[in-house]
């Protein structure tokens, strides 16, 4: 193993010195939770008696006498999304776990979750992104009622699993595993699917055909196999170690994924204090976990969302982490990975190339990662997540994981990257700051001088691309898409047709104050542009026939307009925020919202300008 690259040990160093204030007060704070041991010993007898009511005989007995530690179960389980349906058995299996392993544990609580797959386009978008919000004060819920000594995360996708975490570490003393579900087996390759939504596009396939590939490729239960938001979170929170080592990508249903499974209840009860290997969320989620986090993020070309949730999971840990981190880390960090959409390839692919053994081995023999963090494994990296899991007849062992690529089209050696620098990168100019995913944008594509055509939603576009008002060079320019305007949708029904503008030969791309997600693809598309319109942003003052330039190469985003004529024009006028579809009932949280570059968050949390 290297010594830790500079740029790695500069930038955190720059994080913990930034955040020092924040850190240490959030640290005081759950030491003081801490300190008194497991809650319930200071409830009172109605109190304690309503907490362990619903329990067995030997339970209550083990509760009332605090003998044994008590773990809360919190999940997202529904049967509608695929990557959730699994979790339906999971809560029997942990408390059997826990029991084995001499503890309780109880179902405190469920939170929602949504699926942006099935919003996309639809007004229920507009819930999506404070949703993780809304998951977060759930989870906080579930955890109120001081009865536990350890914590059970069951969530998989977009905005869950960030909920999750910045909920759990509101109670960062509790010592805490995410447990995942796992993909779903792969069904019709990603890159088919995304040929046939773009016949559909041009109107050369009907419904059915559209319907029928769709079908075919998200067709079973578990997480969608394409490396969006949903396969980036499970592979951060092992990175990060609030995963087993190995436990991301296990298909569900499985022996394997029900050992995982079991394996997270009785670990997460050796991480208690009555236990005696106590190790808190809140001590794992420090800055150089957060920072092996964006390492791997950039590495892989994961989901632009973690621009926004690894900002506020980090906010929540008194952490002040900021995209110039992000950019500043991009230009050292490889890309490792082709995981469509940035290739052809599923997670189910990355994962038998090596998956996450190679992957932070790698990373570590490169001095890309620190190695001595907090795990919920008990070691640090290089001790347990260089290993696979592995069934030996009916028990669960891991083994050492593979030091050679078994796909190099897949996953690829520090030493043999497919690029030197990270699938993603910051923005900047006098349109603001931007992030934008290069890692499937072909290099001739990844500068775009064009001229601007302004949409206000995507509507607009597509009534103007089916009219065939769009057929040459243009930067489409979609505003009051942000959180404050209406909650920050993701906007990938933009994706299809300009992607049959950029095959018919045209320079495209897309600014907006919206969000694309994990699921960005071969289009060059300035994301998250922050000052949004609706707080005033230069965004609100682009016309339509300005040329706007978009250069990922050189990270800059700029309307080509004289300074002063762009500040004399009158703001667009934002719409008027819609209701209906339950978006009444977020109009508090689009009203105190912050800017995407602090997370987009309602909370605040560790916000410094």
């Amino acid at each position: 193993m290297n010594d830790l690259h500079p740029t790695i040990a500069a930038v955190t160093e720059r994080v913990a010195a930034r955040s020092e204030t924040g850190r240490a007060a959030y640290l005081a704070r759950i030491a003081d939770a801490a300190a008194s041991g497991p809650a319930r010993g200071e409830l009172g007898c109605a109190n304690l008696a309503h907490g362990f009511a619903a329990c067995g005989p030997e339970e209550k007995l083990s509760l009332r006498r605090a003998v044994k530690p008590n773990i809360a179960i919190v999940s997202a389980y529904n049967d509608m999304l695929s990557a959730h349906q699994p979790l339906e058995t999971f809560p029997r299996l942990l408390k059997r776990a826990v029991a084995d392993a001499g503890g309780v544990a109880q179902f405190a609580g469920g939170v929602p979750a949504m699926c942006d797959g099935i919003t996309q386009g639809r007004a229920g978008m507009e819930l999506s992104l404070f949703s993780r919000d809304v998951i977060a004060m759930a989870t906080a819920v579930a955890l109120s009622h001081d009865m536990f000594d350890g914590a059970l995360m069951l969530g998989v996708c977009d905005k869950i699993v960030p909920g999750l975490v910045i909920g759990a570490l509101s109670f960062g003393h509790l010592p805490t595993i995410l447990v995942p579900a796992g993909p779903m087996t792969s069904g019709l390759p990603n890159s088919e699917k995304g040929r046939i939504r773009q016949l559909h596009a041009e109107g050369k396939v009907g419904r059915e055909e559209l319907l029928e590939a769709e079908s075919n490729s998200y067709h079973g239960p578990g997480t969608c196999t394409f490396y969006g938001t949903a396969n980036s979170n499970q592979l951060l929170m092992e990175v990060m170690g609030l995963h087993l080592p190995g436990a991301s990508f296990v298909n569900p249903g499985t022996p394997l994924r029900d050992a995982l499974t079991e394996a997270a209840g009785s670990r997460v009860v050796e991480l208690t204090s009555l236990a005696g290997d106590y190790t808190p969320i809140g001590e794992v989620v420090d800055e150089r976990a957060v920072v092996n986090g964006v390492v791997a993020l950039l590495a892989t070309g994961g989901s632009t969302n973690h621009t926004l949730h690894l900002v506020a999971m980090a906010a929540a840990a008194g952490i002040d982490l900021r995209w110039d981190d992000f950019a500043e880390l991009s230009a050292v960090v490889p890309s490792l990975t082709r995981i469509y959409p940035n290739g052809t390839a599923d997670v189910n692919h990355f994962h038998a190339a090596g998956g996450m053994a190679y992957l932070i081995g790698e990373l570590l023999d490169a001095g890309m990662l620190h190695a001595d963090v907090r795990t919920a494994a008990g070691t640090g990296l290089a001790d347990a997540y260089r290993s696979e899991p592995a069934l030996d007849g009916e028990r669960l062992r891991w083994r050492a994981g593979p030091r050679e690529s078994l796909d190099k089209n897949v996953l690829r050696a520090v030493s043999d990257p497919f690029a030197p620098d990270g699938g993603l990168r910051m923005l900047t100019g006098n349109l603001g700051k931007a992030v934008t995913k290069v890692s499937a944008v072909k290099p001739e594509h990844r500068v775009v001088r064009a001229p601007a055509r302004v949409f206000h939603d995507q509507g607009e576009f597509l009534d103007a691309f089916k009219a065939g008002e769009l057929d040459h060079d243009l930067v489409a320019v979609l505003r009051f898409q942000g959180p404050s305007a209406n909650g920050m949708p993701e906007l990938h029904k933009l994706t299809p047709g300009l992607g049959v503008l950029q095959d018919r030969g045209h320079a495209v791309a897309l600014v907006t104050d919206g969000r694309m997600s994990g699921a960005s693809g071969k289009i060059p598309a300035a994301i998250h542009l922050t000052p949004e319109a609706a707080s005033g942003g230069p965004i609100a003052r682009i016309q339509d026939g300005d040329l706007v330039e978009l250069d990922s190469d050189n990270g800059t985003l700029e309307v080509l307009v004289d300074a002063g004529e762009l500040a004399q024009r009158p703001a667009a006028e934002a719409p008027v925020a819609a209701a209906g579809t339950g978006r009444e009932l977020f109009a508090p949280l689009r009203a105190a919202v912050g800017s995407a570059d602090r997370g987009a968050s309602v909370f605040g949390l560790g916000a410094t300008p």
